[in-house]
């Protein structure tokens, strides 16, 4: 009997409870983690890959090679230990949580646990050993002044971060790069003969060759210049490499396009529902590039029929191919100022599946009956062939339907009786809306105008119309009956989830609301209904602002999850993304599993289970917030470039964040936001109210408060730190005056001087520059 049967450590003859699971996904399977942490567990001690294997009877290359991988796999994902001893041992969740780090620019961090726990606090001297988004196994250490659990790091599971673009710098013979992404806080030490040639102050790519530990700095080399920092179209470079955005296509998916026409193949059409003769049209920006819905509404003895027809990706790419894996590593396109990184290659996004007009299609359908109350009373999917009837824009309609532009009505007569009815059923459809309270809140999205070298020549406001409002609706629609069809199938599908506010942030809202003399209904669990009905009382308030912004940032963050938790703000128990396949890839999944429906199979039969699908949502969901903080660092380094000439000059302004070291103002003609830091206020002690979102001077009694009017001139901007500050003129038309203090005022004064202070999180207004952003975005 061999030494690792008589410590109990021969599996050889036992059966894998998963191994019908095993087999279905491998080729050469291997025992599974469940078993493996079986057999850890029994012996009761660390055990090596050697010992593993051959408890298991693993003896071939492969064999080997696979356990290898899902050792590294377990300890990656924190399953089990790797020691010093080169033995695997099990994790206690008890004692060790596994979790991905996240990073903040004053130097400490949190761990976010994997099992979705209370984040544990870092503190900066255990952050040194790390970097942003790298994985680790923390044990608690205690519990810090704030009451926050306090970790220590035990190992470090996953480094994730292998080059970092920034500047090169160098200082008193030492040479570095400072990153430009601010949560990577430590700079990367340039050893002599590393540099590549770059000169100072040049933007640079630095590849990590020593990850940094618990006494020294991270240490790299020069791997790629990217030239001056203030050259045309840096920013987006700097951010592609910054934020790790895919941009180039891998030699399988270019190979894999090649046979792709300009025209869809005759074969491909047979066996769908022709619809080349109803008058489908697109209705998009005037600026996009790719559109892949079109639209038709037709009267019926009850209401309308609308069909919504959106280009048929998942026809051209299939699961497993090289265009779907690196679809699902994009998992969205990333819209930059004047331009895209593509989920898709140009030649399905910009040809076979975009829906240009005259051009037969292949499309997946949503045929929606609609009642004369604007309800969806009944709603079917199938495959069609397609043609567009006409393309047209927002302004377009605009005209047409609500101004009766009658050069525009006559040049599309062919199409108008159509677009009327469209225009009925929208406004049927958004009573409808208002019924259930549907959040509709007056939001300013702003576009970038550029002049000769990538200069912006101005920040202009974009304007909605009923046009973008009725596509938003259409979209909305079947976005929804996708939902709805998928549940009742018991379907694997993403869900698009938008949780109600926190207890925590409702307690907070109401004693805001209460503070301005409002009143929210619904008690600790308000409805969509409450918001609006709250928001529809302010509208004649001088501060409607300031409180649709407050109600604003009590909502929770939208993700991509199979749980049915509904759409709070669309005020809907099933939503998903099915409109958008060219730049989404949850929509793209949702067409899968649509058509698996429509072909009759079981859900149990789809390719992707509810694991799966669990994992993928979490990946699109983290991917969507990476394109989102890509564009916002592009937007705001070019804004910051734009205010370069103005420092010196003044402007109006309106407060559009409060925090503990000031508040940010949003220039009212330039959509530009920069800070008025708490040190230019003036001779006084100002303490931060972060219930009324407020700074109130304890010996003037000024307050400066969310939605103040202002009047700045610009201090200074920071291209580096993409920052932009203010200095304050005169006191705030909005403030309030002084306040008199009364005793018990004085007396608590003390108090709250001793409790401290948090900086808030806030939200910057964005410029949104995405085509078609009105009614893809929700």
């Amino acid at each position: 009997m061999s030494e690792d049967s008589e410590n109990g450590l021969d599996f050889s003859a036992i059966t894998d409870p998963y191994a019908q699971r095993e087999a279905e996904k491998y080729a050469q399977p291997i025992p599974s983690r469940e078993l493996i942490l079986q057999l850890i567990e029994k012996g009761g001690r660390p055990t090596g890959r050697r010992q593993i294997a051959e408890a298991f009877g693993l003896e071939t290359d492969d064999q080997l090679e696979a356990l290898r991988r899902r050792l590294r796999a377990m300890e990656r994902d924190g399953q089990l230990l790797f020691n010093r001893r080169q033995q695997y041992c099990l994790v206690d969740s008890h004692d060790l949580i596994p979790g991905r780090i996240l990073s903040y620019a004053d130097g400490f961090g949190f761990l976010k646990p994997d099992d979705a726990g209370e984040d544990l606090f870092l503190s900066p001297r255990e952050m040194n050993r790390v970097l942003h988004n790298d994985r680790a196994l923390v044990r608690v250490s205690g519990i810090d002044r704030k009451g926050r659990r306090e970790g220590k790091i035990v190992e470090v599971l996953e480094r994730n971060t292998q080059q970092v673009v920034g500047r090169f710098i160098k200082e008193h013979g030492v040479q570095f790069v400072q990153p430009d992404n601010k949560k990577i806080t430590q700079n990367i030490l340039i050893p002599k003969g590393k540099g590549n040639g770059a000169k100072k102050g040049e933007m640079v790519v630095a590849t990590i060759t020593e990850q940094p530990t618990l006494r020294s700095q991270p240490i790299g080399k020069i791997s790629e210049i990217l030239g001056a920092h203030m050259a045309p179209g840096m920013e987006i470079d700097v951010a592609i490499r910054t934020y790790n955005l895919p941009s180039t296509w891998p030699e399988e998916v270019t190979e894999q396009i090649k046979p792709f026409k300009k025209v869809v193949a005759e074969d491909a059409k047979q066996g769908r529902v022709d619809l080349r003769d109803v008058p489908l049209v697109t209705i998009d920006g005037a600026d996009a590039r790719d559109f892949d819905d079109a639209v038709f509404a037709s009267k019926t003895l009850k209401g309308w029929k609308l069909l919504v027809a959106i280009a048929d990706v998942s026809h051209y790419v299939q699961p497993g191919s090289a265009l779907d894996l690196e679809a699902r590593n994009r998992s969205t396109s990333v819209y930059f100022p004047e331009q895209v990184i593509p989920m898709l290659p140009e030649v399905l996004s910009n040809g076979l599946c975009s829906i240009n007009p005259d051009e037969d299609r292949l499309s997946m359908v949503c045929e929606m009956l609609i009642n004369a109350q604007g309800q969806v009373t009944r709603a079917r999917f199938f495959d069609a062939v397609m043609r567009s009837h006409a393309r047209l824009t927002y302004d377009k309609v605009s005209a047409m339907l609500e101004h009766n532009d009658t050069p525009l009505r006559k040049k599309y007569k062919a199409v108008l009786p159509h677009l009327e009815q469209m225009y009925a059923l929208y406004k049927a459809m958004r009573g409808q809306r208002e019924v259930r309270g549907a959040m509709d809140f007056d939001t300013q999205e702003t576009q970038i105008v550029f002049g000769e070298d990538r200069k912006i020549e101005k920040i202009v406001p974009v304007q909605r119309n009923d046009a973008h409002k009725l596509i938003e609706e259409f979209m909305i629609a079947a976005n929804s009956a996708a939902a709805r069809y998928l549940n009742r199938k018991k379907m694997p599908r993403l869900l698009r989830i938008h949780e109600g506010p926190s207890e925590e942030k409702i307690r907070t809202l109401k004693t805001f609301l209460g503070e301005v003399g409002l009143h929210m209904g619904g008690g600790d669990k308000p409805t969509p209904v409450d918001y609006m009905h709250l928001t529809s009382s302010i509208k004649d308030r001088p501060d409607a602002h300031l409180i649709q912004t407050v109600l604003l940032r009590s909502m929770s963050q939208a993700v991509y999850s199979p749980e049915k938790k509904g759409h709070f703000g669309l005020a809907l128990e099933a939503y998903t993304h099915f409109t958008s396949p060219i730049r989404r890839y949850p929509d793209l999944m949702v067409h899968r599993a649509i058509r698996h429906c429509i072909q009759g199979k079981s859900p149990e039969s789809f390719y992707c289970g509810f694991p799966e699908i669990t994992t993928l949502g979490e990946h699109c969901s983290s991917n969507e917030r990476r394109a989102d903080e890509a564009t916002r660092d592009v937007v705001s380094w070019l804004k910051c470039e734009y205010m370069q000439d103005k420092i010196g000059e003044s402007f109006a302004g309106v407060i559009s964040a409060v925090t503990s070291f000031g508040f940010f103002v949003e220039l009212s003609d330039l959509y530009v936001e920069g800070l008025v830091h708490v040190t230019a206020l003036g001779q006084d002690f100002f303490k931060f109210d972060p219930t009324s979102h407020q700074l109130k001077g304890e010996r003037t009694g000024v307050r400066y408060r969310l939605g103040d009017s202002v009047k700045v001139t610009v201090a200074s901007v920071n291209l580096d730190d993409k920052k932009i500050d203010f200095d304050l003129l005169g006191i705030p038309g909005g403030a309030a005056a002084p306040a008199k203090k009364n005793k018990s005022q004085k007396s608590s004064r003390k108090h709250d001087d001793k409790k401290k202070t948090n900086k808030s999180k806030f939200k910057k207004s964005k410029s949104k520059t995405k085509p078609k952003s009105s009614k893809k975005g929700v």
